[in-house]
């Protein structure tokens, strides 16, 4: 190999330079348009003289944030014996937050719905009934980021226990719960990825099967097929969350005989079978306490689609996080309307707290982008609107978002464009409309939360503690909302 020399390098480099320089001192504003690409170089003007990031004091925004309150804290088959007393879901007490730096956006149909959730919040432990939120969102809020943070606080308020809704295949870290499943579970989603021919997914728009969803030879023949799904708490979740004493499986499609033994800290506790009329259904366990590590064995020729697990307590709130990523939130009419409005039923779902828009910012090319998306986003609310009149619905508009320019770090051109037509398409659908973007202090506020720590540097996603941070100042504007409500009542 011919040794290279210092000066050769040398040599070639400033052949470069000398090539590029007028290239790059000519270029206009716009770069060079070859037809099948543009080139975009720095003009002299900003090489001489680069412009200087514009910086937003957030310091006061974060400094009054307290998020100090929380803590992180055979033959016959056998059947389990049921052990839950009733007794788990009461809350902590004291008191919330009566005035905030935010505030939640309602118009008079929205206030209704949400002064109705305050009503049934409020009795909840009293009567010692069941209340499920469902926190939908993309990639903001995978792995509990957000919603576990705000369940927390509504369950120290309101009672309760547990994560709630887990998906049956968890493919996020999270620090709530953790879960393992046999190699042969294969996801299905409504939002990406494979697809469920009969779109039964179940409210979390995922699902696990452990055969494939049309494989008819199998379906007829006597090969049976083994598949498990285990999970337990995980230490680091926040302590409502790592409390439970009631596990419900829900699942449909069960066309085939399908046996289930569940294990409790390696020991058998129950054998059953699944009921094969092809419907939705639950298989409900309760225990004293926290059961610990649960194992759920499956055998059968064909697997029945499994929606997911509900970790709860006797009674209080649950709130439940069903991260989406990649998905703008326009996903509701790709799942079954009818399972998807028996399991709203089933719940009790009183909120649905929808957190998207993000996904679609970097695609947008100009605004007629942003009214088609918003136009679309408010008949996935009116469709929720439909499949569960009573809940109300809460948008968590999209956060600040950064991208490349000049060597600077700036909001999306059409970012604050989509924070005012998701606004107004979420208070014409009839509800509630929270703007996180505002919050963190508007154009051009991610780069100051990325250099405070707050969130990552792909100017994006929160960091846990800006998670944190973003969480209690949506928790305050939904307190001092629930405060109004109560002085007027």
């Amino acid at each position: 190999m011919k040794e290279i020399k210092p000066y050769q390098v040398l040599a070639f480099v400033a052949g470069v330079l000398l090539v590029m320089s007028p290239i790059v001192y000519f270029a206009p504003e716009k770069g060079y348009d070859l037809g099948f690409m543009k080139l975009n170089f720095l003009t002299a003007e900003d090489f001489l003289h680069p412009a200087k990031p514009e910086k937003k004091d957030i310091s006061k925004i974060v400094a009054n944030i307290d998020t100090s309150s929380l803590d992180i804290n055979v033959d016959p088959m056998l059947r389990h014996q049921n052990g839950s007393q009733g007794n788990m879901g009461a809350p902590s007490g004291g008191t919330m937050n009566t005035e905030s730096n935010t505030e939640i956006i309602l118009n008079d149909a929205a206030k209704s719905q949400l002064y109705q959730l305050f009503s049934k919040l409020d009795k909840a432990a009293s009567d010692k009934k069941k209340i499920h939120i469902l926190h939908y969102g993309d990639s903001q809020i995978e792995g509990d980021r957000m919603t576990a943070y705000i369940r927390q606080r509504i369950q120290n308020q309101f009672g309760g226990n547990g994560p709630g809704l887990i998906p049956a295949m968890n493919v996020y870290h999270t620090n709530t719960f953790k879960q393992t499943y046999s190699e042969n579970f294969k996801r299905f989603t409504c939002f990406g990825g494979d697809k469920l021919k009969n779109k039964k997914y179940g409210v979390m728009g995922s699902a696990a099967r452990f055969t494939a969803d049309s494989d008819s030879l199998l379906k007829n023949s006597g090969t049976t097929v083994e598949a498990w799904i285990e999970f337990e708490p995980n230490k680091s979740a926040y302590s409502r969350a790592k409390e439970y004493n009631n596990v419900t499986m829900y699942y449909n499609s069960c066309v085939k005989p399908c046996m289930l033994k569940v294990y409790q800290n390696g020991s058998l506790i129950h054998e059953d079978s699944l009921s094969t009329d092809g419907k939705s259904h639950e298989f409900h366990l309760s225990f004293p306490n926290t059961p610990g590590k649960l194992k759920y064995v499956f055998s059968s020729t064909y697997s029945p689609t499994i929606s997911g697990f509900s970790l709860e307590g006797d009674y209080g709130v649950q709130v439940s996080n069903i991260g989406m990523r990649g998905s703008s939130g326009t996903i509701f009419g790709s799942m079954d309307q009818t399972l998807l409005s028996k399991m709203y039923g089933d719940l009790n779902t009183e909120l649905v707290i929808m957190q998207f828009g993000g996904n679609s910012v970097p695609a947008f090319k100009d605004s007629s982008g942003v009214r088609n998306y918003t136009r679309y986003f408010k008949g996935q609310l009116n469709t929720l609107r439909k499949l569960r009149p009573a809940a109300a619905i809460v948008v968590i508009g999209p956060s600040d978002m950064s991208t490349p320019d000049n060597g600077n770090f700036v909001t999306y051109p059409l970012l604050p464009y989509l924070v005012e037509q998701m606004k107004k398409s979420t208070l014409e659908a009839g509800c509630a409309y929270w703007d996180l973007y505002s919050a963190m202090g508007g154009q051009n506020s991610m780069p100051s939360w990325v250099e405070a720590g707050l969130a990552a540097k792909d100017y994006i996603h929160f960091s846990p503690k800006g998670a944190s941070i973003a969480s209690q100042m949506f928790f305050d504007a939904f307190a001092a909302e629930y405060s109004k409500w109560k002085q007027g009542k």
